[in-house]
């Protein structure tokens, strides 16, 4: 019979530990032999779109360009969900999304996605463009006209980019939006 593939050691294998874990600004070194991983979300202009940081016994990822919201609305009021501020430094930011809204007690949902295109002065923001790719609505959050639909637009306001929401009367509705950009200056 063929021993072949069969691995013998005589004695204990040795186990590396690594002693620390390098990032793009800082090291971590295992607490007891633990080390913990967060992750969390970040406006902060960054073209690779993730960042690394250490600090004691914690790595930090950070998902940047990045941001979410969450809002409820209970009726017709223009509500805005994120804002996305420009900063001092001119350029043309490409912002794209998307934002969900529920219903529970009907229960119904509405989901939307977006794309648009902002200069900057670093003082005003002008809008380019603004699509709209996706509006899928159940009919509780779609009523008919002279009443108001669930909605989401874009758009400036200062020296900021705005995500913006519109309930419908009489329906509390959970909104959450993840916004995303790229920027040139």
């Amino acid at each position: 019979m063929s021993q072949a593939g069969i691995v013998s050691s005589s004695g204990s294998v040795p186990v590396n530990v690594p002693t620390t874990f390098a990032t793009d600004s800082g090291n971590a070194a295992p607490a007891a032999n633990v080390i913990t991983f967060t992750t969390n979300d970040s406006t902060s202009n960054f073209d690779n779109g993730i960042t690394n940081s250490a600090a004691g016994s914690t790595v930090t990822h950070t998902l940047t360009n990045r941001g979410t919201g969450t809002v409820t609305t209970n009726d017709a009021t223009v509500t805005t969900i994120f804002t996305l501020p420009a900063g001092a430094t001119p350029g043309v930011y490409y912002m794209y999304g998307n934002v969900q809204a529920f219903n529970a007690s009907t229960p119904a949902g509405a989901v939307f996605s977006f794309s648009g295109g902002f200069r900057t002065t670093g003082a005003a923001v002008t809008e380019l463009g603004v699509e709209y790719h996706d509006d899928f609505k159940e009919v509780a959050l779609n009523p008919a006209f002279p009443a108001t639909a669930a909605d989401v637009q874009i758009t400036a306001s200062g020296n900021n980019m705005l995500v913006q929401v519109n309930g419908v009367v009489g329906l509390t509705a959970n909104w959450n939006a993840l916004v995303e950009y790229r920027f040139v200056s």
